[in-house]
């Protein structure tokens, strides 16, 4: 019988020191916030679903990160948001795209996916199935932080220098021009072996308004499946769109018979020599292993194993902090 799994991440990208501190909270926050969620039960309705929402919905409130409240602006200053939910045992699904002044995509994520009709919707139709389902509309701007508008007047004097803010075709030259891309995302496994996977975020700093990104497709910034594994993907998407990260990872462990953590070593790092751009993936296979792995400067991360919970942000670099699971 698998061991209970809660792994998340809050973003990858050119973090900067000043952020890290932040980060981190944010991340054992989270998990202290969700891990007793997936002790709570052991149906796909709860458990694992659960601890992946309440592990979103808590770096969805936490301005540190781009998801919820803290999301990038695109170029008109709004948030657009998108989110996806996914479990493993039915191959179940709720994707949302260009939500506006809802405080929790992922939920609404999650209740699309129960719903159980359609997987993906956007724009007007995401924001009356949101109001529909009984979420609170906020009002306008109440989700714009003081970080984003510093973010996007950075993107623009970047622009009005005639530096390319949107793709870099080398990793350092990504480095040092990649928008914010900061998605959040979660894995959990129940002792039923039942995987769930979830992402949320504002998308990039600087988008078209319109703009989709990675997060809300299937195979690319989410996908869960009880007899692979389960991937939550961050980063630059419209690079991980191309390549299609998560679903890659996980062909990696089925077909090649790679670790969850060799897998997401072997296809980040291909997926940036390939296009240039970067991101992160985390990862927990059937067997309830875990692999994180990053070709962006950093990407925060944790987990919780054994009363200890695991962190870190900057590669090769795990920390750990205790924690009491009773």
């Amino acid at each position: 019988m698998p061991r209970p799994v809660l792994l998340i991440h809050g973003g990858a990208g050119d973090i900067t020191d000043a952020r890290v501190p932040g980060k981190f909270n944010g991340i054992k926050e989270a998990l202290r916030r969700a891990w007793p969620r997936l002790q709570a039960g052991q149906s796909v309705e709860g458990s694992a679903a659960d601890a992946v929402e309440w592990a979103i919905q808590s770096m969805e409130l936490n301005e540190c990160f781009n998801a919820g409240h803290g999301s990038c602006l695109n170029t008109a200053g709004d948030v657009e948001m998108e989110a996806s939910f996914m479990e493993g045992q039915d191959l179940r699904a709720g994707c949302i795209t260009l939500l506006r002044d809802i405080l929790h995509p992922i939920s609404v994520a999650r209740k699309l996916m129960e719903k159980k009709r359609h997987v993906f919707i956007g724009g007007l139709a995401a924001q009356e199935f949101a109001l529909g389902a009984g979420f609170e509309k906020l009002a306008a701007g109440t989700l714009v932080t003081e970080s984003a508008q510093q973010g996007l007047l950075e993107f623009k004097r970047q622009q009005l220098q005639g530096k390319d803010v949107t793709y870099a075709r080398t990793e350092l030259d990504q480095l040092r021009t990649d928008p914010s891309g900061e998605t959040v995302g979660a894995v959990a496994m129940d002792e039923l072996g039942n995987i769930v996977v979830g992402t949320s975020t504002g998308g990039i700093t600087g988008k078209w308004p319109g703009r989709i990104g990675d997060t809300p497709l299937l195979g690319c910034g989410t996908y869960a499946d009880n007899t692979v594994g389960g991937v939550s993907t961050t980063g630059h998407g419209e690079t991980i769109m191309r390549y299609n990260l998560a679903q890659r990872i996980l062909s990696a462990i089925k077909h090649q018979g790679l670790s969850a953590q060799a897998a997401a070593e072997q296809e980040c790092k291909l997926m940036t020599q390939r296009l240039g751009g970067t991101g992160g993936a985390i990862v927990v296979d059937y067997n309830g292993e875990i692999g994180v792995s990053f070709s962006s400067r950093r990407m925060a991360w944790g987990y919780i194993q054994n009363g200890t919970i695991f962190y870190g942000i900057d590669q090769n670099v795990v920390l750990t902090e205790s924690f009491d699971t009773n």
